[in-house]
């Protein structure tokens, strides 16, 4: 059987598939609406499928705040606006805290780790990441001290270009990435080692390409996809390089492990494997823990180092905020080290580092849940996994709770007296029982990097160069590529 029959055979599957799957969504009453679909390609001719949350915001005005929208065979339901998102995920918790089994995460991932894992599996490894991260990292002050340790590392990296034009990308990569291997493994690397070079290059070339058209239609499509060349296959195999050194990793750990004297996270999980326990043989087992450190890794490298380059070009954009920040840092923490205890001194420094992470919008889209039950939510009826988008690019872009919301304003986190001032609607790890696992130790990396670097150096673009505020393509908002001058203070 030649190609365009087998091609021509899959395409009408998926004609009658769809048919069926309308017919079945048919007899829900009540549905959320949303734009009509066309047979086997849903919404997609219509949606950004680079920045499918450009097109949820336009749809929202048309449908309101709980709304569907096809992609391929997929139909998923899209919340915006604070109010409908916190009651989806606070006061509806329990239903809306699954994650969908996509083929794309499922590939891969299947039903392992903490962040697309669900059931007793996800309770169990969120479980052990919050209280190894807590044993091993949050909260602590030997992790503090070796941000603090790392935090000047990256500046003497930076001092190494003496005031010429640099791509910042890898050093403050590499700079993040050391502060979540030292919690994993105990260790870390210089910023020109091979190995974490090529982990960062795999990572970052993920997130690019998990943005991308192709990847999206895999979901919809995974055997139709399987057979063309694309993105997808490049994700897939960088994946697979991943994991060979992940599983490389904790093998030696094994060899060397002395569950008395337990050195780090993968220590405590192999640990965990030799208990004799029940749950010992059916959760802490090396498929989860491969998964878990890729969780972990992942997520404790990208958004803390694209938000800290978010601030450096906030901070060239914008001088003013620069020099009052350096100011506030002067009167606070004068020669010492920036430590998180200054924090709570310097409202206007914390207040930019809030706006950093606002503006920056690094996950416009939010990680996807899925409905484990029916509900009836908002007058609308959506159906046991259903995928969900509760889009906290609507939520930090709210007008209702950011009298700017399109601009860089740190003001939104300041109150008359200049004191910091809380707003509820600052979600950017996400809310409920699925925000990110890592925030506090994110908010301390994020202070004590951000100080230090604005401590030491006075940023400046390229001369002629403009400054552009458009995220790059890719899964996550990151900067476009940009060179900086970092000029030092001291």
């Amino acid at each position: 059987m030649d190609l365009v029959t087998v091609l021509l055979a899959i395409i009408v599957i998926l004609f009658l598939a769809n048919a069926v799957k309308n017919h079945k969504e048919g007899n829900y009453k009540n549905f959320p609406p949303g734009p009509k679909p066309l047979p086997i390609i849903g919404n997609a001719l219509t949606m950004d499928m680079s920045k499918p949350y450009k097109t949820f915001m336009e749809l929202s005005k048309t449908y309101g705040p709980v709304f569907s929208i096809q992609i391929g065979l997929t139909k998923s339901v899209v919340l915006c606006g604070f109010d409908i998102v916190k009651d989806a995920l606070i006061n509806h918790a329990d239903v809306f805290s699954d994650r969908p089994q996509a083929p794309v995460t499922m590939k891969f991932l299947k039903n392992y780790g903490v962040i697309t894992s669900n059931g007793e599996n996800w309770k169990v490894m969120r479980r052990f990441t919050l209280s190894t991260l807590r044993d091993y990292g949050m909260g602590k002050r030997t992790i503090q001290d070796k941000t603090i340790e790392e935090a000047e590392c990256l500046v003497q990296k930076f001092k190494s270009y003496g005031g010429k034009p640099f791509e910042n990308l890898i050093s403050i990569n590499a700079a993040v990435a050391n502060i979540i291997v030292a919690i994993l493994l105990s260790r870390r690397y210089e910023y020109e080692d091979p190995t974490i070079l090529k982990l960062i290059d795999l990572i970052n070339e993920n997130v690019r390409l998990l943005g991308s058209p192709w990847v999206r239609l895999y979901d919809s499509f995974p055997t139709l996809m399987d057979l063309l060349p694309g993105p997808h296959k490049t994700v897939f195999g960088n994946l697979r390089n991943f994991y060979k050194f992940i599983r490389a990793t904790f093998k030696k750990q094994k060899e060397e492990l002395d569950v008395n004297d337990q050195r780090n996270l993968i220590d405590a999980f192999l640990a965990k494997q030799q208990e004799g326990k029940p749950e010992s043989t059916e959760y802490y087992h090396n498929e989860n823990l491969t998964v878990l450190i890729g969780n972990l890794f992942v997520a404790g490298m990208e958004t803390t180092s694209t938000t800290l380059r978010w601030g450096l070009l906030l901070m060239i954009k914008y001088p003013e905020v620069q020099k009052k920040v350096q100011s506030e840092i002067e009167q606070v923490i004068g020669s010492a080290q920036p430590q998180m205890e200054h924090r709570k001194l310097m409202p206007y420094t914390d207040a930019v580092i809030h706006e950093i992470q606002r503006f920056g919008d690094i996950v416009p889209h939010n990680v996807p849940h899925a409905t484990s039950e029916d509900i009836t939510f908002r007058g609308y009826f959506i159906p046991k996994a259903t995928l969900v988008f509760p889009l906290l690019h609507s939520i930090l872009r709210d007008k209702a709770y950011f009298a700017k919301p399109d601009e860089f304003y740190p003001e939104h986190f300041l109150d008359t007296k200049g004191n910091l001032k809380k707003n509820e609607a600052f979600v950017p790890f996400s809310i409920g029982k699925r925000s990110c696992a890592g925030e506090t130790l994110a908010k301390m990396e994020l202070f004590i990097f951000f100080t230090t670097l604005l401590k030491n150096f006075t940023f400046h673009s390229t001369p002629g160069a403009k400054l552009d505020l458009t995220p790059a393509l890719g899964a996550a908002n990151s900067p476009k590529p940009f060179e900086i001058c970092a000029i030092s203070r001291r």
